[in-house]
């Protein structure tokens, strides 16, 4: 891409969010990124991207979203609510926060409009995720669309995950030499526990498959 603009990336410290600021870096002029705090159960999160962006010289904003933990009642943000372990046959896991992808996004373009900003990228994915409906790749299409008209602007909402699975992510990590940092060093444990996590969650449970195919397929290159 090698783009002479700027980009918003939309950072929670975990594998995704670390990747795409990599991946973002590499692709724009210069990056900004933006973190919500919205009640999570994994909020040591917030702690852990406000350092790793600071490792990666970019500025780092921390938005108030705590409104989201009002609106509805699930294990992200319920700590009396049991985590499903696995996503049910005929349900959303209970993981699923309603609405926080769009609000999000929302909350997003408005900052990057603030600072001329058109570019705005996030690391939903679609091949490899745990049924979230706001993942998907109509919705972004179709949220970047409603932005647009709402603001009459042209935000451009990138998503370089979107048809990778995690081991995907995890070769994407190495190409942009960031593997043993994403590792080590993120958190993308629903429990809030930073590397390998907690191995139950199903958020762990993504991240160690996904970890132990790509390093399956470098021992058999």
């Amino acid at each position: 891409m090698n783009s002479k603009e700027s980009a918003l990336v939309l950072f929670s410290g975990g594998q995704d969010s670390t990747t795409c600021l990599f991946w973002a870096l590499k692709n724009f002029s210069s990056v900004r990124t933006l973190c919500f705090t919205y009640g999570q159960r994994h909020s040591l999160e917030v702690e852990i991207a406000e350092g790793i962006a600071s490792r990666a010289n970019v500025p780092f904003q921390k938005l108030d979203a705590s409104i989201i933990s009002r609106l509805s009642t699930n294990s992200l943000t319920d700590a009396n609510v049991v985590m499903d372990k696995e996503k049910p046959a005929d349900a959303y896991p209970n993981t699923f926060v309603p609405g926080r992808n769009l609000l999000f996004l929302t909350f997003a373009a408005v900052i990057a409009r603030s600072h001329g900003i058109r570019h705005i990228v996030t690391g939903v994915s679609e091949a490899d995720y745990s049924g979230y409906p706001d993942c998907r790749d109509t919705f972004i299409m179709s949220a970047n669309t409603s932005i647009n008209l709402a603001m009459d602007e042209h935000f451009e909402i990138h998503t370089p995950l979107m048809w990778r699975d995690k081991t995907a992510v995890w070769q994407l990590a190495d190409e942009l030499g960031v593997f043993d940092l994403i590792r080590n060093e993120t958190l993308t444990c629903y429990n809030g526990i930073p590397a390998d996590g907690c191995g139950e969650c199903p958020s762990c449970k993504l991240r160690k498959q996904g970890l132990d195919n790509y390093l399956k397929i470098k021992e058999n290159k």
